[in-house]
């Protein structure tokens, strides 16, 4: 699929899915004779990771890294896949740290929205 339909489906804009093809953190899959970038519904899957990985405060190499640890995880064996995985778990303690920290903000705004309608 074409660009547009990709950043319709993922909600990134056409500029931040050309920008992670510059710096080569999500390339398209393929490109058309006219040189459109086309994308697969893997490519799409794989910038669903990269949303939920933004806000959340992950820098730019970390989701190259997260992307090439889940790529590799399909074909891997023995002490490779034990290394992965081992990568792969500290990406959900640092996600769950984020969370924990997006929690607390979420429950600070509560507090500061329930103050300000009391007056």
């Amino acid at each position: 699929m074409q660009i547009g339909r990709v950043a319709e489906r993922t909600g990134l804009s056409l500029h931040t899915l050309r920008h992670y093809d510059d710096v080569d953190l999500l390339r398209p899959s393929a490109r058309s004779e006219g040189g459109f970038r086309l994308y697969t519904e893997d490519d799409v899957a794989r910038l669903m990771v990269v949303r939920r990985m933004k806000p959340l405060g992950f820098t730019l190499e970390q989701m190259r890294e997260l992307l090439e640890v889940t790529g590799a995880l399909a074909d891997a064996s023995g002490a490779q896949e034990a290394a992965l995985r081992a990568r792969l778990a500290e990406f959900v303690r640092l996600a769950e740290e984020a969370r924990s920290r997006m929690l607390e903000r979420v429950a600070m705004a509560e507090e500061l929205l329930g103050q300000l309608r009391s007056r």
